[in-house]
């Protein structure tokens, strides 16, 4: 009986299969290369605002604290967007006329409140605590970025879970003392990790085993 197949079909199903593998392969190198860039992240990306509020100019110029804005940091997981009274406690009196401000003093008359567009904002399967990381010592710019230096707010990192378990397993690399928190201007001293692990015996910072546990940030 003749053989159905020539002896190249040998040669030609084992290229087959690689072809087959190096395709797979460069599919799922592609697929890890979107999901970890700014096109997926949106990391870097301005955000349309109902208002295009600079941060440059009501931090990096005037010098307001971040709390001012965002009263329950301190105290609250989530930071807090601020009510139009809090933009109208200086614009009643600057700026009254000016027409950009108009949405905002719409929504002081009409007691009607602004709809911000959240930058920042992680996925509803992620429990994220503000007050707990200031308590900690992480400052402001180590998750949002010079903030002080954005006309428009973008989000500065990826916030993707990497980045996070990078901080969470070696958070002496990162945190500061708790007075420098909301300091923009903070630089890290040549001895961080050395400082790192006085405040994070200081402040009873969990050791990397529990700080890396599924049950930290998903609950």
């Amino acid at each position: 009986m003749s053989q159905i197949f020539p002896k190249s079909a040998n040669s030609t199903a084992r290229m087959s299969l690689a072809g087959v593998a190096t395709l797979a392969l460069f599919l799922g190198w592609v697929v890890f290369t979107l999901m970890r860039s700014s096109w997926a992240t949106k990391q870097n990306e301005f955000v349309e605002q109902p208002i295009q509020f600079s941060h440059a100019h009501h931090v990096g110029g005037i010098g307001l604290d971040c709390r001012y804005c965002h009263t329950t940091v301190e105290k609250s997981s989530f930071a807090g967007i601020p009510p139009t009274k809090t933009c109208m406690n200086c614009h009643s009196q600057l700026w009254t006329n000016a027409k950009i401000l108009e949405p905002v003093r719409a929504s002081f008359r009409n007691d009607t409140p602004l709809n911000w567009t959240k930058v920042n904002d992680l996925p509803n399967y992620v429990y994220f605590n503000h007050s707990i990381h200031v308590k900690q010592g992480v400052g402001c710019a180590t998750c949002h970025g010079p903030v002080d230096k954005m006309p428009l707010m973008y989000q500065a990192q990826s916030l993707l879970m990497e980045w996070c378990i990078t901080c969470h397993r070696a958070p002496e690399k990162f945190i500061r003392p708790r007075s420098e928190v909301f300091n923009m201007a903070y630089v890290a001293p040549d001895n961080q990790e050395e400082l790192g692990l006085k405040l994070k015996a200081e402040y009873k910072i969990a050791d990397p085993k529990h700080m890396t546990s599924c049950s930290v940030c998903h609950r």
